[in-house]
This record gives C-alpha cells, sequence and structure tokens, in this order.
C-alpha cells in the first residue's frame, strides 16, 4: 500500500497545477483514516464524443484516483450542451438537442470504459439536479456569484475588450459548473488548463453552500502531433482512440523526438524516474530514439486495442516504412470507367474514403501528400479517363493505400 507521499507524488505527475496540494494531503490522509474514498469528478462536453489521445489525459489522471480505490464521477454536461459552452474559446458552441447529446452520450461509454473500470465508475448527468432546480432556484443560485467573478474569465475579458457580444447564456455556464460539485459534493475535480477558471468557481461555490472546497487538479492541454498547437479533430493533428492501431503507430513514429517525451509523461504510467532513465539512455546513444518511440506507440494501442494489434501494427510499419514496401493487404474498391468526363482526382479521393471532402483532397494535393501509382501529384486539378479493366493505387501519406479497379 502507497503512503500518502507516494500517493501524492503518483497523482502529481504529469500535472500543470493542484489547488490546493497541502488540502490534497489532508483530504488523502483522512481518507485513509475513516476508509471513506474521495468523490473525483471530471466534466465531459457532450457537443465532441469521439476522443482522442489528447482527451485521455485527464481520463488517465482520473483512472490514477480509481486505482488508489477512489469514486471516480464522469459527469456528461447535457444540460449546459443544450444552452452551449464557449470552454476557453473565443465564440459560442453550438446548442444540440437532447436527441443529440444522448447519441453522444453512449458513444463516449463505450470509449472511456477502455481506460476505466465500468465498475466503479459513476456516469452521471448534469440535468439531474439542474431540471430540478426550477426558475427560483435558479435564481437563489445566482446569488452567490458576482458578475465581476464570472467576468474574470479570461476569454470574457478579452471578448469584452474588442467590443465583441458575449450572450447571458455563456454567463452563466461557469455558475452551472460550479454547482455540478456542490450537487456531487466532489472532493476532487479535474480539467484542463483551459477549465482552471470554472475549477475555482467550483471551490468558491462549495464554501457559500457551507461545503469542503474541493481540489483543482489542473493537467496540461496535449500538443498534436505537429508539436505547436493542441490537439484537436479541426487542426488534423490528432490521434483518435478508435483509429486504427496501423494508423496510430504511424502517427505515433511521425512525431518529433522531444514531443515523444511529452507523450510519454502524460499518455503513459510510467513513472517520471522511468522516463528520465530512458531519456539519459537515448541521449548517451544506448538506444535508439525511433525504438523508444515505437514502444510508447505500442503502450497506447495496448491501451486501447490489444497486445497482439500492437505487435502487428508495428510489424505492419517496419514492412511498409523501414523496407518501403507497400502492404501486402491493401483494401480494394471497385468504381465505374464511365465519368462522362472522367474522374476528378479530388472526387476520387473523397469517394474511396481518403478525404473528407473535396477541399480537404485539394489541400492534400498541394502539400504533396498524394500518390498515384507511386508517383506524387501536384496539379489539384487533375482529371483522368480511366478504361474498363484498369486500375490504380492511391497513397495519402505515408500511411493509408486504396487500390481501385474500374469497370
Amino acid at each position: 500500500m502507497m503512503t500518502i507521499d507516494e500517493q501524492l507524488s503518483y497523482l502529481r505527475k504529469g500535472t500543470t497545477e493542484i489547488i490546493r496540494e497541502s488540502d490534497l494531503r489532508a483530504k488523502l490522509e483522512k481518507s485513509g483514516k475513516t476508509g471513506k474514498p474521495l468523490r473525483v469528478k471530471l466534466g465531459a462536453d457532450p457537443t465532441a464524443p469521439d476522443i482522442h489521445l489528447g482527451h485521455t489525459v485527464v481520463i488517465r489522471k482520473l483512472r490514477a484516483f480509481q486505482e488508489l480505490g477512489h469514486t471516480v464521477i464522469f459527469l456528461i454536461g447535457d444540460f449546459t450542451g443544450l444552452i452551449g459552452d464557449p470552454s476557453g474559446k473565443s465564440s459560442t458552441r453550438p446548442q444540440l438537442s437532447r436527441e443529440e447529446i444522448a447519441a453522444n452520450a453512449e458513444t463516449y461509454k463505450t470509449q472511456i470504459f477502455k481506460l476505466l473500470d465500468p465498475v466503479k465508475t459513476e456516469i452521471r448527468f448534469k440535468s439531474e439536479w439542474m431540471d430540478k432546480l426550477g426558475s427560483d432556484g435558479f435564481v437563489r443560485l445566482a446569488s452567490h456569484v458576482t458578475v465581476k467573478q464570472i467576468l474574470e474569465r479570461d476569454d470574457f475579458a478579452k471578448r469584452l475588450t474588442e467590443e465583441r457580444p458575449i450572450a447571458l447564456h455563456e454567463l452563466l455556464y461557469p455558475l452551472t459548473q460550479a454547482y455540478d460539485s456542490v450537487a456531487l459534493e466532489a472532493d476532487v475535480e479535474l480539467g484542463g488548463t483551459d477549465q482552471k477558471f470554472n475549477l475555482g468557481m467550483g471551490r468558491n461555490l462549495q464554501r457559500e453552500y457551507q461545503q469542503e472546497p474541493q481540489v483543482c487538479v489542473i493537467m496540461p492541454l496535449l500538443e498534436g502531433t505537429d508539436g505547436v498547437q493542441k490537439m484537436s479533430k479541426s487542426l488534423g493533428n490528432y490521434i483518435g482512440i478508435n483509429e486504427p492501431p496501423q494508423e496510430i503507430f504511424g502517427k505515433i513514429m511521425s512525431i518529433s523526438d522531444d514531443l515523444m517525451w511529452r507523450y510519454y509523461e502524460l499518455l503513459t504510467d510510467l513513472t517520471p524516474a522511468e522516463i528520465d532513465a530512458m531519456r539519459a539512455e537515448a541521449k548517451l546513444g544506448g538506444r535508439n530514439p525511433r525504438d523508444i518511440k515505437a514502444e510508447l506507440a505500442k503502450r497506447i494501442i495496448i491501451d486501447f486495442h490489444s497486445k497482439a494489434a500492437a505487435d502487428a501494427a508495428e510489424q505492419d510499419f517496419v514492412r511498409r516504412f523501414r523496407n518501403k514496401e507497400t502492404p501486402d493487404e491493401v483494401e480494394e474498391r471497385i468504381l465505374p470507367s464511365n465519368q462522362p468526363k472522367g474522374w476528378d482526382l479530388s472526387h476520387l479521393l473523397v469517394t474511396v474514403g481518403l478525404a473528407d471532402s473535396k477541399a480537404e483532397a485539394r489541400r492534400l494535393i498541394q502539400q504533396g501528400g498524394v500518390y498515384v501509382d507511386g508517383e506524387r501529384q501536384t496539379s489539384i486539378n487533375s482529371v483522368t479517363l480511366w478504361k474498363p479493366g484498369m486500375s490504380t493505387l492511391l497513397k495519402v501519406g505515408k500511411r493509408r493505400f486504396v487500390r481501385v479497379r474500374f469497370e
């Protein structure tokens, strides 16, 4: 069994800030004496149910508390999904219907349980208490916070300075998130650096309700594969946990050596001492950073798929890229050759699923990432008239292949 110091060291790994660590120590000591587990909360936005590695940074920390015997609460913000949430952004998020939120919530569950123990995880919905609060209750709730306190949030202050509009419902969002901590009697709340203000509001509101204020565990925002911007699906620098193992492996191998250590810290259970030892070994030439990166890729794939899948992905990568070979098995699509004016390359890429839109296809071509039968394509307006019986091998980036046969 870990001592309190060992528990704190384990929970501190990768954090940006703990507000306050002395409070967390006291809560852990009290939990150890009474046998009552801490209640540890993480709120989730219901508008983006596809989880990527950036999201798992806080989920892994939630699992760390779970491993120490505490109660973890995965809170789905269905109520705030109905009213929108800027969440550190400079514009308002779209409002969703209850049906859309329910569908997204189900998708969340299947993904988070790849990391969390479903038996020891509470799935809660914000509407449980917000729907019951009523208009009078909401007004009483609002009386506990001043407008000045709300406007201290950085993104609100910036928009005011720039004379851009802030809808009234947006100002209520931090208040409702803070009330979640009151309703759940949270001992600890987790969140990224973009949520620091909201987590602090929870501490303040709990004091107003004569509760012991929660500890805020702030986690960094994970950089995407570009090593610069926050991992985001919209920026195309993300690694989705449901992506095929081969895709995950290839993307991890494409990151820089410096970013690799950041990923080891935030996406694995290795201790800081173990990571430092690996870094020192690589610096002294004892191990090739490429091999350490491959180990990272396998660790991540094992978390979301299996060891067999990780081994197969590594073998596939070696065959395709170290040996410069096309994979043995390539997805094949059959398409009609009787296009009146031939096949536009961007249209073809979208049709076979190598691009989500013609705009994305054109961008890939302009960036030099599209190959037809081994030749890099440079013209976004290329049109080819394929005849029946002909075939072509399409390649996007370093890892994605589709063979097209024309009828």
